[in-house]
C-alpha cells in the first residue's frame, strides 16, 4: 500500500481532483482580465493582454457594491440567528434524552434534502401574503430554515466529544445547566460553532434561487446582479466574471484564512 507506485498514483489523482475543483476559478478570472473578443475567441486564448476594463465599468456601477453590501447584511444576520439559535438546540440533542428526539433530530437533517426550487414558489406565496417580498426579513428567514439545521448537525456532534465527566464535575460544584452550557460547551465546542458560522455565512453568500424570486429592487443580493448584465441582445461576460470575483474573492479569502479551525471543528468531534 505505501509502495512508490502507490503513492504516486495517490498524488497523481489528488492534483487531478484540485486541478477539476480550481479550473472553474481559474476560468472565472481569467476571463475577468480579457477583452470581449478575447472572450468569445475559438479556441480559447490561454496568452491575451489583460485589461481592467470590467473591473471599473463594475465597480462604477452603485448597484453592484450596494448588492456586496446587502449580501453581508442578509449574511451576517442569518449566521448571527443561526448560531444564537443553533448551538443551544444542537447542546439539549447532544446530552438530553426527551420525547420525539429521535424524530426531531431526522427533521433537522431531513431539511437538508429538499431542493430548493420545490419550495420556490409556495415560499412566494407565503411571503406576498405577509407582505415581505422585497426586503431583508424574508432572505433572512428563509436562509435559516437551511443554514439552522447545519449549525445544529455540526455543534450536536462537537458538544457529544465533550467528556461528560467536566458536566458532572460542575454539577458537583452547584453549576446551573445555562452556566455550565456557557462555561464548559461553548468554549470547548468553539471549533464546531466556528465551522457551522463560516459555512452559514457562505451558504447565505452564494444563495441566488430564492434572492432572485422574493426580491426586486429594495434589496439585491451580489449573485442577483451578476445574473442582471446578461439581455436578450448581449452577454456582457467580462461585467459577469468581473463581478463573479468579486462575490468570491472575500468568500475565499475569508476560508483561506480560518482553514485551520475549519479542519480543526470538522475533525474534532469525529473521536471521542
Amino acid at each position: 500500500m505505501n509502495s512508490p507506485l502507490s503513492r504516486a498514483l495517490h498524488g497523481i489523482g489528488l492534483l487531478l481532483v484540485v486541478l477539476f475543483t480550481l479550473f472553474p476559478f481559474y476560468w472565472m478570472v481569467s476571463s475577468s482580465f480579457k477583452q470581449q473578443a478575447d472572450l468569445l475567441a475559438s479556441p480559447p486564448l490561454w496568452i491575451f493582454s489583460p485589461t481592467l476594463d470590467h473591473y471599473r465599468a463594475v465597480l462604477a456601477d452603485a448597484r453592484v457594491l450596494s448588492s456586496i453590501m446587502d449580501s453581508v447584511i442578509v449574511a451576517s444576520i442569518t449566521t448571527a440567528i443561526a448560531v444564537a439559535l443553533g448551538a443551544p438546540a444542537a447542546y439539549a440533542l447532544a446530552r438530553f434524552d426527551f420525547r420525539g428526539k429521535s424524530d426531531l433530530w431526522f427533521w433537522f437533517i431531513s431539511n437538508r434534502m429538499i431542493s430548493p426550487i420545490v419550495l420556490a414558489l409556495p415560499v412566494y406565496l407565503l411571503a406576498n401574503q405577509l407582505r415581505l417580498l422585497d426586503s431583508y426579513a424574508v432572505l433572512i428567514l428563509i436562509y435559516l430554515t437551511f443554514n439552522l439545521p447545519i449549525v445544529v448537525w455540526i455543534c450536536t456532534d462537537q458538544f457529544r466529544s465533550i467528556p461528560n465527566e467536566l458536566e458532572q464535575a460542575a454539577r458537583l460544584d452547584g453549576a446551573s445547566q445555562f452556566t455550565i452550557f456557557r462555561k464548559i460547551y461553548l468554549p470547548l465546542g468553539l471549533p464546531g460553532i466556528a465551522v457551522s458560522a463560516i459555512f452559514s455565512f457562505i451558504f447565505s453568500w452564494n444563495e441566488l434561487l430564492y434572492a432572485l424570486v422574493l426580491t426586486r429592487r429594495n434589496v439585491q443580493t451580489a449573485p442577483v446582479i451578476a445574473t442582471s448584465f446578461m439581455s436578450g441582445y448581449e452577454l456582457p461576460w467580462g461585467k459577469i466574471m468581473a463581478t463573479g470575483t468579486l462575490i468570491v474573492l472575500p468568500v475565499t479569502i475569508f476560508a483561506i484564512l480560518v482553514s485551520r479551525h475549519m479542519v480543526r471543528g470538522l475533525t474534532m468531534g469525529a473521536t471521542k
